[in-house]
């Protein structure tokens, strides 16, 4: 059996156009997820909860593999976010919260998240593993783009996308999105590959 591959499965969710807006309605998934505060960058925090992130990711994956459930490691996201949300921008990271989050197959129960908790429990116990839960997301309607290149010159198709939110008569409806396509450790900053959303509902 081939392995299932969630970005050709749902290529109209990880795979949008590069050269504009389109808007979609996300249904509801389940995401391993774990939580922290303050910019990404040279924290701890944030690589101890992507340490625990991913040895859950792989756990599960083994541990479905001999029930015929074989499939590719859905890619890393990130919900973005501050008290007031009219105020973020890429200018003050250290007060931004987030959620790290790799999306699951249906057939991934809490069940099995239990077992794969206490198995990478008992094997390596990463630091940030009590943290970790296991949540059904529905982000519902929203915009998005493919944004190519670095993360930090991000700030212009931000601000553009949030100009066609307010130009289409939408409202803001949730926290900013990003789905990481590209592994930045392998790839040259101009060639990331980044789906940048935002949650919207029409305005009344």
């Amino acid at each position: 059996m081939a392995k299932r591959d969630f970005k050709k499965e749902l290529k109209h969710l990880y795979g949008p156009s590069t050269k504009k807006f389109t808007v979609v309605d996300v249904p509801p998934m389940n995401f391993l997820m774990i939580d922290g505060h303050g910019d990404p960058n040279n924290n701890p925090e944030f690589q101890g909860g992507m340490d625990a992130l991913y040895g859950m990711v792989y756990t599960i994956k083994f541990a479905l593999k001999p029930l015929g459930i074989e499939f590719v490691i859905p890619p890393s996201e990130a919900l973005w976010w501050m008290e007031d949300m009219s105020e973020f921008s890429l200018d003050n990271k250290d007060r931004w919260h987030w959620t790290m989050m790799i999306m699951q197959p249906d057939e991934v129960t809490q069940e099995i998240v239990d077992a794969a908790y206490e198995e990478l429990a008992r094997k390596k116990d990463p630091p940030a593993l009590s943290k970790l839960r296991y949540e059904r997301y529905h982000e519902g309607l929203s915009v998005q783009i493919m944004y190519l290149g670095a993360y930090a010159d991000e700030g212009p198709t931000i601000a553009r996308m949030h100009e066609f939110i307010r130009e289409n008569s939408y409202d803001f409806n949730g926290k900013h999105h990003e789905i990481y396509l590209g592994d930045p450790r392998r790839t040259a900053p101009e060639k990331l590959k980044t789906v940048i959303r935002q949650p919207v509902k029409l305005l009344e």
